[in-house]
């Protein structure tokens, strides 16, 4: 009689627990219908956490306000935090996500049936930075209409402060569109590549398929990582990066999607100076620190690769 009472209550226990849990996930904030705009509010202790990492690193490395621009959205708890996120600066390679996206809101038929060249090589264009296959594709689709699918995304907004400007082809002369704020050939804001990556992970950037096809091609699985920027600060984590990366002269830059081990978060940092990379390197150490949270689930994520 005791037993079959005793594993009565552990039944119930269990029960509670399940159900416990059940309850906290689902009041867990669900991002795929949160929008960042130009009202939306930033969360108050995420803020002071990233000003400080920013204000501490800039006097480690010797840089002035002005050449850094940095944004962290938690997509876990939504909370925001931006500094100086319209802000617009030459870019490097980072637009180069704008070609991608060009690419599929032309191409209906790739969300589905992209084949296995044309794969490998936006693959290329994102995960290595490759000019070539950048030019390649720019070329093919025009400066012109990859501009207009960043405009009709609100991507690029001259009236605060820019954003994502593709006005050039990468590695070669010629053709050039500068942006009507700062005449950049390539340029973007922190405020515009969190809302890319924001939509991207909802799937709404042309389709869910597209989107799908998208993540697939910054993950690109058989082509390594540039081990510098965020994935040199994140090297030996229990994390996953779906990543842009850019960098030219001075200017050095990086942006990702960070998942595993009980994080989902996105981060972008750009920065003008000659200790920029250093500074990435340390930017995105100090942020997962804050981002870190035990993971529900039992299986260890693969490392970075």
């Amino acid at each position: 009689m005791r037993l079959n009472f005793a594993a009565t209550v552990f039944s119930v226990v269990l029960l509670c627990l399940a159900g416990c849990s059940s309850v906290q996930r689902n009041m867990m904030p669900d991002f795929t219908n949160y929008t960042l705009g130009y009202d939306t509010p930033v969360d108050a202790a995420l803020q002071a956490k990233v000003e400080a990492i920013d204000s501490q690193l800039r006097a480690r490395f010797g840089m002035m306000p002005e050449q850094t621009a940095v944004g962290v959205l938690d997509l876990k708890t939504l909370r925001l935090a931006m500094v100086r996120p319209d802000q617009m600066d030459y870019a490097a390679s980072v637009p180069k996500i704008g070609i991608l996206l060009a690419y599929f809101q032309l191409h209906s038929e790739a969300a589905a049936n992209l084949d296995a060249q044309t794969r490998r090589e936006l693959g290329e264009m994102i995960k290595i930075s490759s000019n070539e296959m950048a030019a390649k594709y720019s070329q093919q689709i025009g400066l012109k209409q990859i501009q207009q699918v960043l405009d009709s995304y609100g991507f690029y907004n001259a009236k605060h402060g820019g954003g994502l400007w593709v006005g050039k082809h990468y590695g070669k002369g010629g053709e050039r569109y500068g942006d009507s704020v700062g005449n950049n050939s390539h340029g973007a804001t922190v405020r515009q590549l969190l809302r890319y990556y924001l939509l991207l992970e909802q799937g709404k950037l042309v389709s869910p398929g597209a989107s799908k096809t998208m993540r697939e091609i910054f993950a690109s699985p058989d082509i390594k990582h540039l081990n510098d920027k965020f994935v040199k600060g994140l090297a030996g984590r229990e994390v996953q990066l779906l990543r842009k990366s850019g960098w030219w002269e001075n200017w050095f830059h990086d942006t990702a999607i960070v998942s595993g081990g009980g994080r989902h978060y996105i981060v972008v940092a750009m920065t003008h100076h000659p200790k920029g990379d250093d500074y990435l390197v340390e930017f995105a150490r100090a942020v997962d620190d804050e981002m870190k949270a035990p993971s529900s689930n039992p299986q260890a994520p693969e490392k970075l690769q």
